[in-house]
């Protein structure tokens, strides 16, 4: 089965907001930038461009979203909550109630790209 494929079946599955949750962070990602491709790891969906961006995925009481080179990101508008410890890696945790500053995730995603397609350059 192809990665979209397995990503559909998971927000099927996930009836409560963490489903809704994931679907809108999916067009999040893809409105940020439509080239970012997805893929399946870990049971999980993860969104690549020039190597792993992030991965989003659902827990019991949240729904994550990992950037796997987020510490080197500019954090401007304070999205990072999680993994603020971590070498690399920096995550959001979205819990039911949470609003999402689409527009400030949107140039997360962005730079976080951006970062990707420099560090293949070199």
């Amino acid at each position: 089965m192809i990665p979209s494929k397995f990503i559909d079946q998971q927000i099927i599955e996930l009836t409560d907001w963490r489903g809704k949750t994931m679907a809108k962070l999916r067009k999040i990602v893809h409105d940020s930038d439509p080239a970012i491709a997805e893929e399946w790891k870990w049971n999980t969906a993860v969104y690549a461009h020039n190597g792993l961006v992030l991965a989003v995925g659902a827990f019991k009481g949240n729904v994550k979203m990992n950037f796997f080179l987020g510490a080197s990101l500019p954090d401007l508008h304070k999205l990072f909550n999680a993994g603020l410890e971590a070498k690399k890696t920096r995550a959001i945790d979205l819990h039911e109630e949470d609003k999402i500053n689409e527009p400030a995730l949107k140039d997360l995603i962005r730079t976080a790209v951006a970062q990707n397609r420099v560090r293949t350059k070199r």
